[in-house]
């Protein structure tokens, strides 16, 4: 693959424009140039300050959905890069730049490969689709989950979806993620009595009430998994409490804390579970819940056996059906009852300094989704 590639020159265009989320920064409209160029219908959907867009190819049956985002994680100190975090450097086989694996590279493939599709099958059966967000990195409530409202209210559902994510890990498309564990946070505060420690018996120390709670928390076996999902993890991110004196007993505790969890417990039982704890050791807490997300599974289907043999066509790999790993928009798409997938180049250097991406896996991922494309749609 060299510089002359249509996948890895748009590829370069996308990664050299500075999309920190929740920017977007002309990326969309460049994608939106060449989707228009091939005959797509597009509507753009900007929520408050967040560009989101669905463009669509073909007027009526079954729908094959790409879904990705143009924004990018902040770079971090610029100075730790070897080049300058948006100006794309090719060596040694490799794309550097913010955002080449994460995941402007699967941008430009998924376009690429749409490209020669039309071109290849202008009267295509079905309908080819893209849904693009500049949210998914942030919080993540004015992107791709509004556009999912926005399809439902106009009765557009798609039958499958691929979301260019990295989840390959050693090798382009050994792996591809067919679910994830939900995600469910907690801000917790637990009361004390603040007070001097050469005076306990006047003051309450919310740490020391607190710390069989916690041990409890730690220990609590949630759930055992199941196929698909490991057991369920809880995971304190954060703790904090004083005023930094030595002779001051705190008056609360802060904590934050996390669940990533699957499909053998709902977030309402996580809930009731913890607050039982808490209850049984006699604490006075108030609690701040957010769910990010529900656990969501393709276990088989269409999408999932086609993706399995486009892979092995392409790259002769047997991939690996996994679960692990953080959120993605996949948790919005898949309540439509859509089959989700998620296939992208290697995951190992995602929100590192010097991210890149193989040159040759950006090749590799144009052929797969194409394949993929032609099998489903014609």
């Amino acid at each position: 693959m060299t510089v002359n590639s249509p996948t890895l020159a748009l590829a370069m265009d996308l990664v050299s424009r500075p999309s920190v989320t929740p920017l977007d920064h002309g990326c969309q409209e460049l994608m939106l140039a060449r989707l228009e160029a091939c005959g797509f219908s597009v509507e753009r959907l900007k929520f408050d300050d967040v560009d989101n867009f669905w463009a669509v190819h073909g007027s009526d049956g079954p729908i094959f959905c790409f879904a990705g985002h143009t924004d990018v994680v902040p770079t971090g100190p610029v100075e730790q890069w070897t080049n300058l975090p948006f100006t794309p450097v090719i060596k040694d086989g490799l794309l550097f730049a913010r955002g080449s694996a994460d995941m402007k590279g699967s941008l430009a493939a998924m376009v690429v490969a749409a490209e020669q599709f039309v071109a290849e099958y202008p009267e295509h059966p079905g309908r080819l689709a893209f849904l693009i967000t500049s949210d998914e990195e942030g919080i993540a409530i004015n992107g791709t989950v509004r556009v999912v409202q926005w399809l439902e209210e106009h009765h557009i559902i798609p039958q499958w979806c691929l979301v260019g994510e990295p989840s390959s890990s050693e090798k382009c498309g050994d792996t591809i993620k067919n679910g994830r564990r939900g995600s469910l946070g907690c801000s917790m505060t637990i009361k004390g009595l603040q007070g001097h420690v050469a005076y306990p018996h006047l003051a309450s120390n919310p740490i020391h009430l607190a710390n069989p709670a916690i041990n409890e928390l730690i220990n609590e076996v949630w759930d055992k998994g199941n196929q698909y999902f490991p057991p369920t993890s809880f995971q304190i991110s954060n703790v904090s409490s004083g005023t930094g004196a030595t002779n001051v007993i705190p008056g609360d505790i802060k904590m934050l804390f996390n669940f990533r969890f699957s499909t053998e417990v709902t977030e309402v039982q996580l809930r009731q579970r913890v607050e039982d704890i808490l209850d049984k050791h006699g604490l006075n807490y108030s609690m701040e819940w957010r769910l990010s997300g529900e656990p969501f599974l393709t276990a088989t289907g269409l999408l999932v056996d086609v993706a399995t043999q486009c892979i092995e066509e392409v790259t002769g790999l047997k991939t690996l059906l996994s679960t692990a790993g953080g959120t993605s928009d996949g948790r919005f798409i898949a309540p439509m009852g859509t089959e989700v997938v998620e296939l992208g180049p290697l995951n190992s250097s995602i929100h590192r300094v010097d991210e890149h991406v193989s040159i040759d896996d950006l090749e590799k991922l144009t052929k797969i989704y194409q394949k993929i494309v032609s099998q489903l749609l014609c």
